[in-house]
């Protein structure tokens, strides 16, 4: 499949149509923001440092698509991408994240996305030599028959001139020991084997790498120093043995030879310049830091405090992380907030200058709603009679059912508070509850849902007077 930044606009829009209904705008200013990331690349290395990313700001109503948008674009791309939250950040002081965090994460997420990419390019090879692991395990061959008949010397032995306190054990008839032309046979026997998948519930013994202790040391720059690293490349890896079957044994294996592979100071090499370079950041509820401009105080001080802390990550500097130092210039930012209590120009005007697009996100439809329910490869109804069919029920949903489920789910929205297609959520739970109560023990498996009985699950929740003023 081919990258995120070689898709055209209009193919970036059609894969988030796949899993998010309407919001035209929005898809197509964040399709142009990452096709403009592929076109700075193809320029020359002076024009390309003068090109700044054009930071993206989407306004509009929980539950209305800005935070999926955000995860299907992480799903899509192979580019470093983080989702943080606006409220995590506080000033010193206060509880909270520093506001350096988001890079270091960003950067932690490069170097998974590098990582990963090598990893895939050595998997082959590191199948092989998994694989002859996994044969060696089966069929030891001589070196091991050598070491349990006391053909080896230990240093005592040594010490005492030869002498050997288990003489009678060692006069004992020894085990003809297989001849290599034997061993080898019979490992091309295990090796057919295993191509056909004969041996893959057997129980072998291998020797696997210890993984490190997660021990690290933070700094006051935000680079942190593991301590079980300091001393830990003058000294051999630890290994242990474990038995498992051949089946898991050929994975573990595979991973651990893939990484034993790759260059580590060139994925890291790597990954600095892929964060630089095509990193994005989400920065969700980017209002809540947001303070009016009335009198500041107390809270609205913290807010505000916030603001200027993230001011110069977002303008371009220069973040220390335990993998070197990440320049911010060219990250992409995107900003989302409902804005129902602040407005952007609430924000401080340095911050505002930053996120020169703003996209507004359109409140839901009942027709949007009805979309909602069937259209997207993982739709709400398609996720009900999925986990429904694990019990052996038949859910059949009628088109008035849908229809009426997306009324229902408007008028909510309209009485009380617009949670956006959120309110869906409820509504199916409230809907399918004495279903999924009874179906263990129901004997009869097939169920219709219409409309009928839709109205009959919510007529104490939306009174008819309600309904004739909103349709009127």
């Amino acid at each position: 499949m081919s990258t995120l930044y070689e898709m055209t606009p209009k193919q970036i829009v059609a894969e988030l149509d796949k899993y998010i209904i309407g919001q035209d705008s929005a898809k197509r200013s964040v399709a142009v923001a990452l096709r403009n990331r592929y076109r700075r690349s193809q320029l020359p290395e002076e024009m390309r440092e003068e090109i700044t990313p054009k930071n993206i700001l989407m306004m509009g109503p929980t539950g209305v698509g800005k935070t999926e948008i955000a995860r299907r674009l992480a799903k899509l791309m192979d580019a470093p991408f983080v989702k943080v939250e606006a409220t995590k950040f506080t000033e010193v002081g206060y509880v909270g994240r520093d506001v350096d965090s988001m890079i270091r994460d960003l950067m932690e997420a490069s170097i998974r996305v590098t990582k990963q990419k090598r990893i895939q390019e050595k998997y082959s090879i590191a199948q092989e030599m998994a694989e002859e692991k996994i044969i060696q395990a089966i069929i030891p061959g001589k070196h091991r028959e050598t070491v349990q008949s006391g053909g080896m010397r230990g240093p005592f032995d040594l010490l005492m001139g030869g002498f050997n306190f288990n003489q009678q054990q060692q006069q004992a008839p020894k085990e003809p020991e297989p001849r290599d032309s034997e061993v080898d046979l019979a490992r091309e026997q295990v090796r057919q084997q295993l191509a056909q998948g004969l041996l893959e519930e057997q129980f072998i013994e291998i020797e696997i790498e210890e993984a490190p202790k997660g021990n690290t040391l933070d700094l006051q720059e935000g680079a942190s120093i593991a301590i079980g690293n300091i001393f830990g490349d003058m000294m051999p890896k630890k290994k242990k043995k474990k038995n498992m079957k051949v089946k898991d044994a050929r994975r573990v294996l595979t991973e651990q030879e893939a990484q034993n592979l790759i260059d580590m100071d060139q994925v890291t090499s790597e990954a600095l310049e892929n964060a630089e370079q095509n990193g994005i950041i989400f920065i969700d509820e980017i209002d809540k830091i947001a303070s009016g401009s009335s009198y500041k105080a107390g809270a609205d001080v913290s807010r505000e405090g916030v603001q200027r802390d993230i001011l110069p990550i977002v303008e371009g500097s220069v973040v220390n992380t335990k993998y070197g130092p990440v320049k911010t210039d060219h990250i992409l930012f995107i900003g989302a907030g409902a804005f129902h209590i602040a407005k952007p120009t609430d924000l401080i005007p340095e911050l505002q200058g930053r996120f020169p697009i703003r996209v507004e996100l359109e409140n839901l439809t009942k027709e949007a709603f009805v979309q909602i329910l069937t259209v997207p490869e993982n739709a709400l109804l398609k996720q009900h009679k999925a986990l429904l069919e694990t019990e052996g029920a038949e859910i059949t949903f009628t088109d008035g059912a849908v229809e009426e489920i997306a009324t229902m789910a408007y008028l909510m929205n309209e009485q009380s508070e617009n949670i956006g297609a959120r309110r869906l959520h409820t509504i199916m739970e409230q809907l399918l509850e004495d279903i999924s109560f009874n179906i263990p023990e129901m004997d009869e498996k097939t169920i219709v849902i219409d409309e009928g009985y839709v109205k009959e699950k919510f007529e104490d929740k939306v009174h008819s007077v309600d309904i004739d003023r909103f349709i009127l």
